[in-house]
């Protein structure tokens, strides 16, 4: 998702920040190995061009690491998130190969690491990441209890809703259960709000992560039981899914939805035209830009509601640098990704993305611009839900895609087509 280019001073400061950062993350380098090349050399990395990190906060981090690391330059390749993992693949196995690091997602570890795509940086992982990062954001660098990817990206999907409409309709405080967030919906609509809520539910992997967020809400954590059998058509997974019908049936969620990503919810909030949504930590900003928004400084952030005994839910979207198996300089690229991934490069601009430090969240200097969502993030953070690490996943979101939209639709019943997937699963698993 493309944002806007920071101010010159902004990227200025950047620099300086990350300078600093440079000076602390060389000496945990060596201690991982790494070592100087003897000519200069070229990183290709690849990363997406969506949520957290935007653009020109990648090309001043890249700057900083290369003035600390003259000889090592750094060729950086930003894709939208739903061509990386085909990106990744296709270059990687059979391909070129020419990347030495990439982005992995949450759940993609096991594939990638059956697929030989990245390296197994264990060993070489300094203490203090293994201490002061929150273990959601390691759920994107592991499998089978070893490392493959450096933690960069912590996130989740937060509650965002439009202060000036709830307060019209009487409503004084966010939502705490989804059943709130239905009868607040009506409310709003009776004020004038045509669709109430905005949702990205496109049959692509954004519909995936409301779903399976909502699905925790409503009691489910797992897709699959240690055995690889079905569970996500039953229980929070089931319940979920039907709500989300329902909410299309009730016409508190836009249909347009169907065909939305995160972009578009932003899109819609930032004109005015709804109240609520779920999206990821960036979309506050994007929501209060106030050269882009009609609503800037009326859009606020909550955690995202629970229900029952559940009194939040987040997905996790967590990201990890992993070094490839085809890098011809693995101790270069390694030095790159501890360099990004520091605490001091993360606390330089948390506007659109979170540091996955748990210092950081105790630091009056980091949170002092964004205390609500810091607020809201601390406690989502505390009990992410990932979508499987397992080697099928690609086939089974894929599935899952495909059956949510056909049950938002009302081709089939959330139970059949849930059911047709389980039913499928046997064949992913070969």
């Amino acid at each position: 998702m493309i944002r806007f280019s920071a101010a010159q001073r902004g990227i200025t400061w950047r620099l300086m920040g990350v300078a600093t950062a440079a000076l602390l993350v060389a000496s945990a380098c060596s201690s991982s190995s790494a070592s100087p090349s003897a000519g200069p050399i070229t990183l290709n990395v690849l990363l997406m061009q969506q949520a957290a990190y935007s653009a020109s906060d990648i090309q001043a981090m890249d700057a900083a690491f290369t003035k600390a690391n003259p000889n090592i330059t750094i060729n950086p390749e930003l894709v939208a998130y739903d061509s990386l993992h085909d990106k990744i693949v296709t270059a990687q196995v059979g391909g070129n190969g020419k990347y030495d690091v990439i982005l992995m997602d949450t759940p993609w570890p096991a594939e990638l690491v059956k697929a030989n795509i990245v390296t197994d940086i264990t060993s070489k992982i300094p203490a203090n990441f293994t201490t002061g990062v929150f273990d959601s954001a390691w759920t994107a660098a592991k499998y089978n209890g070893k490392i493959y990817g450096v933690p960069w990206i912590n996130d989740t999907k937060f509650f965002f809703y439009n202060t000036d409409m709830f307060s019209k309709a009487g409503i004084t405080a966010a939502p705490k259960t989804w059943d709130e967030v239905e009868a607040d919906a009506k409310l709003i609509q009776a004020t004038g709000v045509k669709y109430p809520i905005t949702a990205s539910w496109k049959q692509a992997e954004a519909v995936i992560c409301d779903w399976t967020q909502l699905s925790a809400a409503f009691g489910s954590s797992d897709f699959v039981d240690a055995s690889g059998k079905a569970l996500f058509n039953q229980g929070g997974g089931l319940a979920a899914l039907t709500f989300m019908k329902k909410l299309l049936d009730e016409g508190l969620v836009d249909p347009a939805s169907l065909s939305q990503t995160e972009d578009d919810v932003n899109t819609v909030m930032s004109a005015g035209q709804a109240a609520m949504a779920l999206n990821w930590t960036y979309g506050l900003s994007v929501m209060n830009d106030a050269t882009k928004s009609t609503v800037a400084g009326k859009i606020k952030v909550a955690p995202s509601p629970g229900e029952g005994s559940v009194t939040t839910s987040g997905v996790n979207g967590g990201m990890s640098l992993a070094i490839t198996t085809t890098s011809k300089y693995p101790d270069q690229a390694l030095q790159y990704a501890l360099f990004m991934a520091s605490e001091q490069s993360q606390e330089m601009d948390v506007a659109n993305a979170l540091p996955m430090w748990k210092a950081s969240f105790d630091n009056p200097s980091v949170t002092k611009n964004n205390p609500d969502l810091f607020a809201a993030a601390k406690i989502e953070f505390a009990g992410l839900v990932a979508r499987p690490v397992v080697p099928y996943y690609t086939k089974l979101s894929n599935a899952l895609q495909d059956a949510i939209q056909q049950a938002l639709l009302g081709n089939k019943t959330p139970q059949q087509a849930l059911n047709d997937v389980a039913s499928q699963l046997p064949s992913f698993q070969q």
